[in-house]
């Protein structure tokens, strides 16, 4: 009796930056990446032997500038994706409010603009996958699914 393959995917980490106005940070993602031209958080996938905490440092240090205090990062959310190519990838989402600095873009070729935006309200230009990380984060809740089948 031969078992199943074990389950692997992507773990994705992503930061929200929120101001004292309770906006968050959104890139707008050009070039050729996914998502071009459409907004999401900083953040990215964790590479080998790396934690989740040290991920998402890196990623808001390479891609805004900003050196965190690994203290200033929450968890806030974790998000079980199903990508529309058929792959899983789970995202550990952070905030954080407190920061020196102000975020500039420092990856020019990969991002379009900074954007601070209401997560309340999530600009309809969201990557789909952000909008429902901003919609469940500000309802509360810890923990979510998306894209898969109901």
């Amino acid at each position: 009796m031969s078992r199943p393959p074990r389950y692997r995917c992507v773990i994705d980490v992503m930061v929200l930056l929120h101001r004292d106005d309770g906006r968050v940070l959104l890139l707008r993602r050009a070039g050729d990446v996914y998502a071009s031209g459409l907004l999401a958080p900083p953040g990215g996938h964790l590479e080998e032997g790396e934690t989740v905490v040290d991920g998402a440092l890196r990623e808001v240090r390479e891609e805004v500038g900003l050196c965190l205090d690994p203290g200033e990062l929450e968890f806030c959310h974790l998000i079980h994706h199903h990508s529309p190519e058929g792959n899983g990838r789970l995202g550990v989402v952070f905030t954080a409010q407190r920061w020196d600095g102000e975020p500039r873009n420092l990856e020019p070729a990969k991002c379009a603009a900074l954007v601070w935006a209401d997560p309340a309200r999530p600009p309809a230009d969201c990557v789909p996958y952000t909008a429902a990380v901003l919609t469940r984060f500000t309802s509360g809740a810890l923990l979510s699914t998306h894209g898969w089948a109901v």
